[in-house]
């Protein structure tokens, strides 16, 4: 089972980006898997939106409700993933996080808890970028510290300038990350899906 982990500041666009990736997923994944994508949505509050946007879609979809999964739900994160190993061995396992999650922190409990790795995908959201950057400076350089991947989303909204000012702050926080404009919106670059399904390594 292939793990990654979606994170992102709250508005950024995680869902949007999700369902097109899950649906991808599903495409390249082994035909003899009864489930090729597993989703866990974990969200702070009682009531999940975005989760019946994703059944719709027809994926498995858990829900990790009131608390974040790299802090407080931390146990019904680990048992929740050994409950889905269990029940559907799915090909892929999506981790979309809360917009004010860790996620090196749930890459960590994952292997320590587990010994599995997980890859960790971030989206920013390029329109909103200058307004949060500095007051949520903490929380930003947290959710991009570990990425493997950084996608910029919501280009359709900047222009190149401060496109390209978000590129230059993106890079002195993760220098190694690799870097995608995208606008969900749109259909994403099936090549940009491919590096997501193959990893950068």
């Amino acid at each position: 089972m292939k793990i990654l982990i979606l994170g992102g500041f709250l508005g950024s666009g995680k869902t949007t980006v999700l369902l097109q990736l899950a649906r991808y997923l599903v495409a390249q994944s082994p035909g003899d898997r009864q489930t090729r994508v597993a989703i866990i949505e974990n969200e702070i509050g009682q009531i999940g939106i975005d989760d019946k946007v994703l059944r719709g879609s027809g994926y498995e979809v858990r829900d990790i409700f009131s608390g974040c999964v790299c802090c407080s739900l931390n146990s019904d994160l680990i048992s929740g993933i050994q409950e889905i190993k269990k029940t559907a061995d799915p090909h892929w396992l999506i981790i979309e996080a809360t917009g004010v999650a860790f996620p090196d922190k749930i890459a960590e409990s994952l292997f320590l808890n587990l010994g599995v790795t997980a890859r960790i995908v971030t989206i920013v959201d390029a329109k909103r970028w200058q307004r949060i950057r500095i007051p949520l400076a903490n929380l930003i350089e947290g959710q991009l510290n570990d990425a493997e991947l950084i996608l910029i989303n919501k280009t359709d909204l900047v222009d190149a300038a401060e496109l390209n000012a978000v590129k230059k702050d993106l890079q002195l926080q993760n220098a190694t990350a690799a870097m995608y404009p995208i606008s969900g919106i749109r259909p994403i670059d099936e090549s940009v899906l491919k590096v997501i399904h193959d990893g950068t390594n």
